[in-house]
């Protein structure tokens, strides 16, 4: 059962928007067993419009088609799914009420007739409410193809995916099951991993699929596994994972879909009892960021000191000027004193720290770009490790956000193993 997810609009060919929702709506699809066959960005054009329409429809299913369905003259989905299906678009009375009711409960200026527009649909059309929105969604059937029209904004369309879509095509197609469980690995590269799982790789069932998929220090690796059983395909899944850890299990962190880096963090600080606090230069606040992203970050995390500019390291975490004269701000032992002051100053068990040059200039060091100093605090230790992490300086600052990650939870281990 395969899927092509269409985009209408220039504001996403020309940059100035990025395309999440076909990243939604794939793995919304994925969960209920039909597999994104293309994904494809069209201008709001007629004739594009049409012929993209005919191209899907021979390569896939079931098409979703979101944007352009907008109340002014430039929205022409609507029309170009009435020349498709030789159809004509009618008023419907459930849709102008919604849209009325919207104007008055919501939106301060008056209704128009190009509001009202909006409740003009294809005849030929299963019309889905859009209960935040005025351009209703809908849902064509054309023999065993379906065609699905949804509005742009990202959070109408995720409400309509999971309300209306999903449903239709769990009741209308006979779909296998699609499993992915995701195994999240730090601290070596993607050829070296081949090497050491190759043997592993190599005996995988035909069912179960593997994908390298490698970011700034870390790498994940995806299984795929396609049935009809979904227990005994998710056994499946799990025991080739258990073979896996017996090769790499010193690099394995556990699984992205159960519990990611920051989540894993999260249980075992609170588990535990204990607190933590970054200190951040080159990272520039995003290890804080991330740590913060997970609900109940609060219960361990206590707070972060962003000392970017060099005085602000003198002045807010007590790094004594002199070391940073006689070592360099970016060196292991201002990462030390760093990690040591806002241990201090936050008052917690842990702590984390960061300075390096992350490019393009190389600031108050003359460190080489991409090397980055790493400082780590336990309450019985406080030590630092130095790395070179390339040129590029998103790739710097993200590598050592992972492998920040990485060395907290190692050090959080061991003192509780101590």
């Amino acid at each position: 059962m395969n899927a092509e997810i269409i985009t209408i609009g220039d504001e996403i060919l020309i940059g100035q928007i990025i395309d999440t929702n076909s990243a939604f709506i794939a793995k919304e699809l994925n969960k209920i067993g039909v597999s994104v066959f293309q994904i494809t960005s069209i201008q709001d054009e007629k004739e594009h419009i049409l012929q993209t329409f005919k191209e899907a429809e021979q390569r896939a299913d079931i098409i979703i088609v979101t944007g352009g369905l907008g109340p002014t003259k430039d929205d022409i989905t609507k029309k170009c799914f009435c020349d498709y299906f030789d159809d004509e678009l009618v008023q419907n009375d459930e849709v102008l009420k919604h849209v009325e009711y919207l104007f008055e409960t919501y939106i301060d200026t008056p209704i128009s007739d190009l509001n009202r527009l909006q409740a003009m649909v294809p005849s030929k059309a299963i019309v889905l409410k859009n209960q935040y929105g005025t351009a209703p969604g809908m849902f064509f059937e054309n023999g065993e193809k379906v065609f699905v029209s949804l509005p742009g904004v990202p959070y109408e369309m995720k409400a309509l995916i999971t309300d209306e879509v999903l449903p239709k095509l769990q009741k209308k197609y006979s779909r296998p099951v699609l499993l992915h469980k995701t195994v999240l690995t730090y601290g070596l590269g993607e050829s070296a991993i081949a090497n050491k799982i190759e043997n592993w790789e190599d005996s995988l069932p035909d069912h179960i699929k593997l994908a390298y998929l490698p970011n700034l220090g870390k790498v994940r690796l995806r299984l795929s596994g396609r049935g009809f059983n979904e227990e005994q395909l998710e056994k499946d899944l799990y025991d080739e994972i258990e073979k896996l850890k017996v090769i790499i299990g010193d690099i394995i962190y556990g699984l992205e879909e159960e519990s990611p880096m920051e989540e894993t963090l999260k249980n075992l600080f609170a588990e535990n009892g204990f607190t933590l606090a970054t200190a951040e230069s080159c990272t520039g606040g995003q290890i804080a960021s991330l740590l913060t992203s997970v609900s109940g970050a609060s219960s361990y995390f206590i707070g972060s000191m962003v000392t970017y500019a060099t005085q602000s390291k003198i002045d807010l975490l007590s790094v004594p000027a002199e070391i940073i004269e006689k070592h360099s701000v970016v060196s292991a032992e201002v990462a030390e004193a760093m990690v040591s002051g806002v241990r201090q100053k936050l008052k917690t068990d842990f702590a984390i720290s960061t300075t390096g040059n992350a490019g393009p200039s190389k600031g108050d060091s003359d460190a080489d770009l991409g090397t980055v100093y790493i400082g780590i605090a336990t309450p019985s230790k406080i030590y630092s490790e130095k790395f070179s992490f390339g040129n590029h300086r998103e790739k710097v600052v993200g590598k050592a956000v992972n492998k920040s990650l990485q060395m907290i939870k190692k050090a959080l281990l061991e003192h509780i193993a101590e």
